[in-house]
């Protein structure tokens, strides 16, 4: 398999979406991974397997209609492989694996046997001490973008996720691309006041245009620089509300039609009103885990 990613819109042909089946129990309040998590275990409304099956399965019949390639994970008993996105991501044609949180390495060995089609010299694995997961790595025809943590608190927060040392690697494995990176306003409590990931505050659509939440970054400045980049009159800014509902966090399946959530009202009318063809899903269960369409899925190879 000849992987190539080389931006977030171009016409998708291969991907690995993630599974619900045997999601495994409710996790206890201290295995959340994340405050949304948390706040929905606490309160009684952490999302059903059954219905998370159901809101993968739509978006498979997207990849479907669209004629894209479609990998799944092998079947881990009771265990989460909905956000392949944290395990692994691709960068031109190198399949780099993620150093994720320690206890969710099973979920790479889960789709080893994709990785075995991609020829070895082009699978990366990072050193130890590059901390780094898909949601923060975003790529944009010359540039990289990544969200990282970089305060001296990094290792309080469980909601820190990319660090430094693997901006630096990236931007070493990578030369001739710009790498840019934009530091993320993290919180362990507030779901509200968290941007997990870069691509749970930023996201590109089409070929000019952005989602974009101003909050979630912590320096103003590089909120500017992507406003300024895309131009104002081409971004859709999101609400504290919206983030949270995980509106920049759709998936493109080529540069003129975007998987988005139905409950997205305003976004998706702003997305049609610019020409976008809008294809709407049930994605609010599995957003109760603060991850999207984005998350669950890792894309092998657009045009």
């Amino acid at each position: 398999m000849k992987l190539n990613i080389q931006n977030e819109t171009s016409r998708l042909r291969a991907v690995i979406l993630g599974t619900a089946k045997s999601n495994g129990p409710i996790p206890g309040i201290e295995e959340a991974y994340d405050p949304k998590s948390a706040e929905h275990i606490l309160a009684g409304s952490y999302p059903k397997e059954d219905d998370m099956i159901i809101e993968m399965e739509a978006v498979a019949r997207v990849f479907e209609k669209y004629d894209v390639t479609v990998y799944r994970p092998e079947i881990i008993n009771d265990y989460n492989q909905i956000f392949t996105r944290d395990i692994a991501f691709v960068i031109e044609n190198k399949f780099i694996k993620a150093n994720i949180l320690p206890d969710r390495d099973r979920e790479y060995e889960a789709i080893k046997y994709v990785i075995q089609k991609i020829d070895e010299e082009d699978v990366i694995v990072l050193p130890p001490e590059c901390h780094v997961e898909g949601g923060d790595v975003m790529l944009w025809n010359d540039y990289i973008f990544i969200g990282t943590y970089s305060g001296e608190d990094y290792s309080d927060y469980i909601t820190a996720r990319t660090n430094m040392d693997a901006v630096i690697e990236i931007q070493e494995l990578f030369p001739h691309k710009t790498v840019k990176s934009f530091e993320l306003r993290k919180s362990n409590t507030n779901a509200k006041e968290n941007a997990l990931h870069l691509d749970c505050c930023f996201q590109p659509v089409g070929t000019d245009k952005a989602i974009l939440h101003k909050n979630g970054f912590l320096v103003e400045k590089e909120y500017k620089w992507l406003l300024n980049f895309f131009g104002k009159e081409n971004v859709f800014e999101i609400t504290k509300e919206e983030m949270y509902h995980m509106n920049s966090n759709v998936f493109s399946i080529s540069e003129n039609v975007v998987i988005s959530e139905r409950n997205f009202t305003r976004l998706n009318t702003w997305l049609r009103d610019k020409g976008f063809t809008v294809e709407e899903v049930p994605y609010a269960e599995i957003a109760k885990q603060e991850g999207l369409l984005r998350c669950s899925t890792l894309p092998l190879i657009r045009d």
